[in-house]
C-alpha cells in the first residue's frame, strides 16, 4: 500500500479503527476487577441513584484526602437514574471517550495530513495507555477534559469567544473533581495567555469560575465537619522539588507516553493460563511477552526522546512571549512544551512521587512531537511511514487483546455487571421505594 492507496481509503481505515476502538474498549470494561478504586466511585453513585445522598466529595487520594466536588457521584449515579443497570455509567465514561477523541481529531485534521491523522487515530484512539483505563475509575475521565481544554486553546487562538472560554475554564474545573492533576491544565492556560497564544473571553471566564465554584459549595460545607476529608501525611508540599527523582521520574512519564513502553502492570502481570496449563510453558511465555514489550518499549522510548529533543530545538527561539503571528504546528508544540513545565512545576510541588495514572491527562499531549515528526517521516520515507503505522496498530491489537483479558487489572475470568451486583449485596445499598 501507497500514500495515495491511504488516502484513498483513509475514510473507511479511520471507521474501521474507531469502531475497533469502541471493541477493544468493551472488552477491558466487561473484564475489569473491580477494586475499591471503582468502588468507590459505584459507591458514591448508587447512593445518588438508588438513596438520593449525593457525596460532595470525590475519591480518596494519596496524601492530599479527597478530591473535591460531587462530579464523580454524578457521572456514576446521574446514568443510572436513566437507566438501571451498572453498565450505564460505563457506558458514559466511554462515550466521553468518544468525545474526547472527536475533539482531539478535529484539531489535528487542521494541522496535519490525512495520513498523519491516520497515524493520531491508531496512537491515541488504539492505544493501551488510553483503553488500559477503561474502567470506573477518576483518571479514566482526565483525557476527556484534557481534550476539551486542548480543542477550546486552539479555538481561541485567533480571537476570543464566550462559549470556548468558558469550556476550558470548565475542563480545569472538572479536571479538578476527579484528580489531584488538574493543575498541569492551569499551568498551561498560563502559559498560553503568558505567550499570547489564547485570546480568552474575560465574560466567559469569570461565568466559568462563578459555575465551578458553585458547584464546591457544598463540598466547603462538607469540609468544615467531616475531618475524614482532610489527608494526613508525612509528606509536604514541595517534597518533589527537594527530593529530585520525583520530577526526573514524571519527565520520563512523558517520554514513555509516547512511546510503547506501557505500565508494568500490563508487562509484568500476564499469567498466560488461558493459553497452556503447563507451567513451564506458561513461565516461557512470560519471559517472551516480558522481553519483546521491554525491547520494543525502550526502543520507541529513545525515538520518542529523540523527537522531543527535535522538537524542543525547533520551538526554543519562541518560547517567550511575542506577538508575531505562529503557525499552527508550532503552536501544538508550544502547547506540548507547556504541558511539560506543567509537569515539571506539579512534580515539584507535589508531595507524592507520581505514577502513570497521576499524570495520564498528559498522554494525549505528549503525542503531539511524534506526529509533528511523522509528517516528516511520511514524505522522505513513505514505504517506512506505511509500515510503521500498520505495525503499530497490529501491535497495539495483539496488546490490547492480551491486557484487556489477562493482566493486573483485567480478567477473562470475571464480569463487570456480575461483580457490581455482587458488592451492592454485600454493601446492603438498595434502592428506596
Amino acid at each position: 500500500m501507497n500514500l495515495k492507496k491511504l488516502d484513498l481509503h483513509h475514510s473507511l481505515l479511520q471507521l474501521c479503527g474507531f469502531v475497533l476502538g469502541l471493541i477493544l474498549a468493551l472488552l477491558y470494561a466487561q473484564h475489569q476487577i473491580m477494586t475499591g478504586d471503582q468502588w468507590q466511585m459505584l459507591h458514591k453513585g448508587y447512593l445518588g441513584a438508588y438513596q438520593d445522598i449525593w457525596l460532595a466529595f470525590g475519591n480518596a487520594a494519596s496524601a492530599v484526602g479527597n478530591v473535591p466536588g460531587s462530579l464523580s457521584a454524578w457521572v456514576v449515579g446521574g446514568p443510572l437514574l436513566l437507566w438501571d443497570n451498572p453498565w450505564a455509567p460505563m457506558l458514559l465514561l466511554i462515550g466521553l471517550r468518544v468525545l474526547s477523541y472527536l475533539m482531539l481529531d478535529a484539531v489535528i485534521k487542521q494541522v496535519f495530513s490525512q495520513q498523519v491523522r491516520l497515524l493520531f487515530m491508531v496512537a491515541y484512539w488504539l492505544n493501551p495507555w488510553l483503553l488500559y483505563d477503561s474502567q470506573l475509575y477518576n483518571p479514566a475521565y482526565l483525557c476527556f477534559f484534557t481534550a476539551l481544554h486542548f480543542w477550546s486553546a486552539f479555538k481561541l487562538r485567533e480571537q476570543s469567544n464566550f462559549v470556548f472560554s468558558f469550556l476550558h475554564v470548565i475542563a480545569i474545573g472538572g479536571a479538578m473533581q476527579f484528580h489531584y492533576s488538574w493543575p498541569v491544565l492551569a499551568v498551561i492556560s498560563c502559559y498560553l495567555l503568558y505567550r499570547k497564544m489564547s485570546h480568552p473571553n474575560w465574560t466567559g471566564v469569570i461565568t466559568a469560575g462563578l459555575v465551578i465554584l458553585a458547584s464546591l459549595i457544598p463540598y466547603f460545607q462538607e469540609y468544615a465537619v467531616n475531618e475524614g476529608l482532610k489527608g494526613e501525611s508525612d509528606r509536604y508540599i514541595g517534597y518533589g522539588l527537594v527530593h529530585v527523582y520525583p520530577v526526573l521520574k514524571a519527565l520520563f512519564y512523558w517520554l514513555r507516553y509516547a512511546s510503547t513502553l506501557f505500565s508494568n502492570r500490563i508487562i509484568t502481570d500476564t499469567s498466560f493460563d488461558w493459553l497452556t496449563t503447563i507451567a513451564w510453558l506458561q513461565l516461557v511465555f512470560q519471559y517472551l511477552w516480558q522481553a519483546i514489550l521491554y525491547v520494543v518499549g525502550a526502543t520507541t522510548v529513545v525515538i520518542a526522546a529523540k523527537v522531543n529533543w527535535q522538537a524542543w530545538k525547533a520551538i526554543k527561539p519562541y518560547i517567550k512571549r511575542r506577538t508575531d503571528v505562529i503557525e499552527k504546528q508550532q503552536w501544538l508544540l508550544l502547547y506540548a512544551a507547556a504541558a511539560v513545565m506543567a509537569i515539571i512545576i506539579n512534580a515539584m510541588l507535589s508531595p507524592i512521587t507520581f505514577s502513570y495514572w497521576h499524570l495520564i491527562l498528559t498522554f494525549p499531549i505528549a503525542l503531539i512531537p511524534i506526529l509533528v515528526a511523522a509528517e516528516q517521516w511520511r514524505v522522505e520515507i513513505p514505504e517506512h511511514f506505511i509500515k510503521g503505522l500498520v505495525g503499530l496498530a497490529a501491535f497495539f491489537l495483539v496488546v490490547n487483546l492480551v491486557a484487556a483479558c489477562d493482566s493486573e487489572k483485567y480478567t477473562h475470568k470475571v464480569s463487570y455487571a456480575e461483580q457490581v451486583q455482587v458488592l451492592l449485596v454485600q454493601e446492603g445499598i438498595t434502592k428506596q421505594r
